[in-house]
C-alpha cells in the first residue's frame, strides 16, 4: 500500500509540474513578440487605377481612344508612433513620392516632412485624383501653375518636388499651416540652380465643413523647354517663377436618405490663381460642384478658365463640364462627363470633349 501511495504521490507531483511547465511555456510564448505580425501591422498598402475613353473634335480633327491614365501603388511604414515613411510608384510613369514624416509635438501641431512629395500650392494639387470630381482631374490653372505638366518651361512634374516641409494643425484644428523649402526642379531631378523655392499655405476652418485657403509660391525656375506664349525664356535660363492662390470649399454633413446606399456629402469648391514666369503673367480659376442625387449617383458640374499670357490676347481657354459619377463600391466609381472647350485664337477653335472613366481603388 505504501508503494502504491508513493507512486500515486509521485505521479500527482509530476502531473502538477508538467501542467505548471506547460502553463509557463504558454505564457512565455504569448509574451514573445510576433515579428511578422508586428511588421504587417506597421505597413499598409494602397493603390488605384484609372482608365477610360475619350473623344474630341478639336481643330476639325476627331480623336477617339482608350487610355490608361494612372496605376499607382504605395506603401506606408509606421516606424514608431511619431515616425513614418511613404513610397509611391506610378507604373504608367515614374516613381512619384518617397518621403519621411516625423511628428515633433505630442499633438498634430508640428510635423516635419523630408523627401519628394506633392507640394502645398493650391487647394486641388495636394488632393488625390481619386477624390477629385473631374475625369481630367485638375483645373487648367492648377495643372499649369502647380507644375502638373502643361507648363513646358517647368516640365511634367505631377505637382511634386523635392524638399523640406513643416506643417500642423493648431487652435483646436481650426487653423492648418504648411511651410516648405523646395528645389523647384520637380520629380526625380536635381536642382539646376542654387536658389530654393519657398511655399506657404494657410487654411482656416471657421465652422465644420468650411475651409478658407490661401497659398503662395516664390521661386526661381530653370527652363527645361520653351513656350510660345513666353518666348523670352530659353532652355537653361533661370527665371522668376512666382504663384498665388485663394479659395474656399464647403462640404455638407454626409446624408443618407433611404434611397442612398451610403452617406456622402455635397460639396462646392472654388479657387482663383495667378502667377508670373519671367515678365509674363497668367491667371485663372475654377468652381466645381458635386451633389448626390439618387442611390450612389452624383451629379458633377464645373466651370474653369485660364489665360497663359494676360498681356497678349488669344492665349485663354474656358471649359464648361457637366457629368455624373456612380460609386459601385467604396472608392470605386464610373464617370461620364461632357466638356465644351472655348479657346482663344492662338490656341485653336472651340471643341467638344466626351470622356468616360472607371476607377478601382483600395
Amino acid at each position: 500500500m505504501r508503494k502504491k501511495s508513493l507512486k500515486g504521490t509521485f505521479l500527482a507531483i509530476a502531473l502538477a509540474a508538467f501542467s505548471s511547465s506547460a502553463a509557463m511555456g504558454q505564457e512565455q510564448q504569448q509574451a514573445k513578440p510576433n515579428w511578422l505580425e508586428n511588421l504587417t501591422s506597421r505597413i499598409t498598402f494602397n493603390g488605384y487605377a484609372q482608365a477610360g475613353w475619350s473623344h474630341q473634335d478639336a481643330n476639325d480633327t476627331k480623336t477617339n481612344s482608350y487610355n490608361l491614365k494612372r496605376t499607382l501603388l504605395w506603401a506606408k511604414a509606421r516606424i514608431t508612433d511619431r515616425w513614418s515613411f511613404l513610397f509611391m510608384h506610378d507604373f504608367s510613369s515614374v516613381v512619384q513620392e518617397f518621403y519621411t514624416d516625423y511628428r515633433i509635438s505630442r499633438d498634430n501641431s508640428l510635423t516635419v516632412r523630408f523627401g519628394q512629395f506633392k507640394h502645398s500650392y493650391t487647394m486641388e494639387n495636394p488632393l488625390s485624383p481619386t477624390q477629385l470630381e473631374l475625369i481630367d482631374v485638375y483645373s487648367q490653372a492648377v495643372l499649369y501653375l502647380a507644375g502638373e505638366g502643361p507648363d513646358p518651361l517647368n516640365g511634367v512634374n505631377y505637382g511634386r518636388d523635392m524638399g523640406l516641409m513643416v506643417f500642423g494643425d493648431v487652435l483646436s484644428n481650426r487653423l492648418h499651416y504648411e511651410l516648405a523649402l523646395m528645389s523647384g526642379q520637380g520629380v526625380n531631378h536635381r536642382d539646376q540652380n542654387t536658389q530654393k523655392d519657398f511655399l506657404a499655405k494657410l487654411e482656416v476652418r471657421p465652422v465644420d465643413g468650411l475651409r478658407l485657403v490661401a497659398s503662395g509660391y516664390l521661386g526661381t525656375g530653370c527652363a527645361v523647354g520653351t513656350a510660345a506664349w513666353n518666348p523670352a525664356i530659353a532652355v537653361g535660363d533661370n527665371y522668376r517663377r512666382n504663384r498665388y492662390s485663394v479659395g474656399a470649399e464647403y462640404k455638407t454633413s454626409p446624408y443618407s436618405p433611404a434611397k442612398f446606399k451610403e452617406a456622402r456629402p455635397a460639396s462646392v469648391r472654388a479657387e482663383w490663381l495667378g502667377g508670373k514666369d519671367g515678365d509674363v503673367g497668367s491667371r485663372g480659376g475654377y468652381a466645381t460642384l458635386c451633389v448626390p442625387v439618387v442611390d450612389a449617383l452624383d451629379v458633377v458640374a464645373s466651370g474653369e478658365t485660364f489665360d497663359r499670357n494676360t498681356s497678349v490676347d488669344g492665349w485663354d481657354q474656358t471649359n464648361l463640364t457637366i457629368g455624373v459619377q456612380y460609386w459601385y463600391y467604396k472608392k470605386c466609381r464610373l464617370q461620364l462627363q461632357y466638356t465644351r472647350c472655348l479657346c482663344g485664337d492662338k490656341i485653336g477653335s472651340d471643341y467638344n470633349w466626351l470622356q468616360a472613366q472607371v476607377q478601382v481603388a483600395f
